[in-house]
C-alpha cells in the first residue's frame, strides 16, 4: 500500500507555517533539486527509489530549523512532522539527515530519544548526501563539507560522511549533478 505524501506545495506550506526563514526554505528547495537529480540517476541505474519520497523528504528535511539551528533540529523536525501527521518514511528522512547520521551513543549524549539516526534507506541516504553538498543554496564539494565539520564533530561522524559519499559515488559516480 502506498503512503500519501504531501505535494510540493503542501510541503512548502508546512515549512512556512512552522516558521522557517526564507533562507532555510531556499536551502531546502536547492537540496531537493539535487536530491531528485541523484534519485533519478539511481533510477536510471535500475535502483528502486521513490522519487516522490525523496522530493518531499528533501523539502522538509530542515523543518526543525524553524525552532533551532543546532543539531537538535533533526529530532525537533521529526516531532513537527509527526504533529503534522506526515508518513513515517518522511519523518525518518528528517530525523536521519544530519551529518552522515548520528550514532546511538552520540544520540544518547545529545539526550535524544532512543532511535536510529543513521540513514538506512536509499531515499534517506540520498537526502542526507544532497544536504552535505549544499551550503546555503550553493553546490559545494564534499571535501568542503568535511573541512567545515572537522573539529566540530567526532572523527567517527566524519567517517560516516565519507562512507555516505563513497556509497553515493559508487551508485551514481558519473552523475553530472555531483560536484
Amino acid at each position: 500500500m502506498s503512503e500519501k505524501f504531501p505535494s510540493r506545495e503542501q510541503a512548502l506550506q508546512f515549512l512556512r507555517q512552522s516558521g522557517c526563514s526564507t533562507k532555510v526554505i531556499k536551502h531546502c528547495e536547492v537540496v531537493t533539486e539535487l536530491a531528485v537529480e541523484i534519485a533519478k540517476a539511481c533510477k536510471e541505474k535500475g535502483l528502486d527509489v521513490n522519487l516522490e519520497l525523496v522530493e518531499v523528504g528533501a523539502l522538509l528535511h530542515d523543518i526543525g530549523r524553524s525552532k533551532t539551528h543546532s543539531v537538535h533540529h533533526a529530532v525537533v523536525g521529526a516531532e513537527i512532522a509527526k504533529s503534522l501527521g506526515l508518513p513515517e518514511p518522511v519523518i525518518s528522512i528528517i530525523k536521519r539527515h544530519v551529518g552522515g547520521g548520528i550514532a546511538a551513543k552520540e544520540a544518547e549524549r545529545l539526550g535524544w530519544p532512543k532511535d536510529v539516526y543513521i540513514p538506512q534507506t536509499l531515499e534517506e541516504k540520498i537526502v542526507s548526501y544532497a544536504d552535505k553538498l549544499i551550503e546555503g543554496s550553493r553546490l559545494i564539494p564534499i571535501e568542503r563539507t568535511i573541512e567545515k565539520f572537522s573539529g566540530r564533530i567526532s572523527p567517527s561522524a566524519i567517517a560516516r560522511i565519507r562512507r555516505l559519499h563513497e556509497e553515493m559515488l559508487a551508485l551514481v559516480g558519473d552523475c553530472k549533478c555531483l560536484p
